[in-house]
C-alpha cells in the first residue's frame, strides 16, 4: 500500500507543529522546513483544519497550531481521514466503467486484502502523534528541520 502525498505532506505537517508547541507557525515555514510544496500544503492544512487536527488562526500573529495534545492524535484517526479511498485494489469495487471485478463478494483475495488493510490501520490506531516523537529523537528532527542551529563538534 502506498499513502497518497497528501497523507505524508499532513503526517510532516503534525510532526513540525508538534515540535513547535510555543507557538504559531506559517505554512512556508513548514513548506520550507520540509522543501515540500507550499501551494500544495495550502490545501493539506485546510483538510487538517477541518478534520479539527490543526487550528488556524489568520491576520496578524497568526499561523497554525495543533488542535489537541500530540498524545491525542492517533496516527491511524489522520491516515484515514486524509486518504480519500482505502481500496488497495479494484477488486473492492463493483465492475463497471472505474475497474472493478466481476468475482466482488466470491473470490478470497478481497477478504485477504481486507485483513492486510486492517492489520495496518490497527497498529496506525496503535499509536499517537506523541508516539512519533520521543524525547531522544525531538533534538534532532528538529534540527533537521533547521529549527536548531547543530551542534558545535567537541
Amino acid at each position: 500500500m502506498r499513502l497518497t502525498l497528501h497523507t505524508d505532506y499532513a503526517l510532516r505537517t503534525l510532526i513540525y507543529l508538534a515540535l513547535r508547541p510555543e507557538r504559531r507557525v506559517s505554512i512556508r515555514e513548514i513548506a520550507e522546513a520540509h522543501r515540500i510544496s507550499e501551494n500544495h500544503l495550502v490545501k493539506v492544512v485546510h483538510n487538517l483544519g477541518r478534520g479539527g487536527f490543526v487550528e488556524t488562526t489568520r491576520g496578524r500573529g497568526g499561523g497554525l497550531r495543533l488542535a489537541r495534545p500530540p498524545e491525542a492524535i492517533v496516527i491511524g484517526e489522520v491516515v484515514r481521514f486524509t486518504e480519500e479511498d482505502m481500496a488497495l485494489v479494484t477488486c473492492f469495487q463493483a465492475p463497471g466503467e472505474g475497474g472493478g471485478c466481476v468475482l466482488l463478494n466470491i473470490c478470497r483475495l478481497q477478504s485477504l486484502l481486507g485483513e492486510a488493510l486492517g492489520a495496518f490501520l490497527a497498529v496506525l490506531d496503535s499509536r499517537t502523534l506523541a508516539d512519533l516523537l520521543p524525547s531522544q529523537d525531538r533534538a534532532a528532527m528538529a534540527t533537521r528541520l533547521g529549527l536548531l542551529a547543530p551542534a558545535e563538534p567537541a
